[in-house]
């Protein structure tokens, strides 16, 4: 079996290397081949300078920024894994919470598996609006997709290979949308010959948030953006 890491990054420079060599020692709970696969979103900063020094991994370049869902795309496509995992190159997410995320589909439970940051032992607590945010859109995606998840915009999730094949060619959103319309794919998305759902489960992960200060990205707007895409992908392009 091999796990397929896809990291897409833009102007992380200063958290790469840390989080490139948690990746590479981080336990699976299994015995698992590991490919890591990271995505320079047109980066300003010197990040390809950090990628450069980096030894064991396959880089994609995109020459200007396009967004995290391009970037994810790109990824997907290129992965040879059994099982593909999303980590975001900062360090709000733990590659310690690896084996959480994996057994579900090791032990042949579940096709998806999302990390959810509000059942986890350790959570950064810093802004009130963005938890509600995300509470809401969360709640606005369930109802869409008869889930029931308590944190749709994870930026963990792993897939069975023929979960992300079978809709990959798809994808259209560009940037933060990608984690509502991943969400709706999924929901909506037929496997074994069309005969069945797939099975999506939910554990809990730590979670260290960073500020804005520190370098985070997603925003309000993101926010609103998200009903939009929720709305679509469930509505209109199923």
């Amino acid at each position: 079996m091999k796990v397929s890491i896809i990291i897409p990054a833009y102007n992380e420079a200063k958290t790469l290397p840390q989080i490139l060599k948690a990746a590479r020692a981080a336990s699976f709970g299994c015995k698992a081949d590991r490919e890591i696969i990271v995505i320079d979103d047109g980066s300003m900063d010197n990040t390809r300078d950090v990628l450069a020094r980096e030894g064991g991994i396959e880089i994609i370049y995109l020459a200007k920024n396009q967004g995290k869902g391009a970037a994810l795309k790109e990824g997907f496509k290129r992965a040879n894994g059994d099982i593909i995992l999303i980590q975001d190159a900062d360090l709000e997410y733990d590659p310690a919470d690896y084996p959480r995320l994996l057994e579900p589909i090791v032990k042949g439970k579940a096709d998806v598996v999302y990390g959810s940051r509000f059942r986890g032992t350790y959570q950064r607590s810093i802004y009130f609006w963005n938890a509600v945010g995300n509470k809401f859109v969360t709640m606005l995606s369930n109802l869409f997709t008869g889930l029931n998840l308590t944190d749709m915009e994870t930026g963990y999730k792993a897939f069975r290979r023929e979960v992300i094949m079978s809709f990959v060619d798809r994808l259209r959103s560009k940037r933060f949308g990608i984690e509502p319309e991943l969400t709706a794919r999924v929901a909506h998305t037929r496997l074994a010959g069309g005969r069945s759902k797939a099975r999506v489960f939910e554990v809990p992960i730590n979670y260290y948030g960073r500020t804005y200060e520190e370098g985070k990205k997603i925003g309000w707007r993101d926010g609103l953006k998200a009903i939009f895409v929720i709305l679509y992908f469930n509505l209109i392009d199923r």
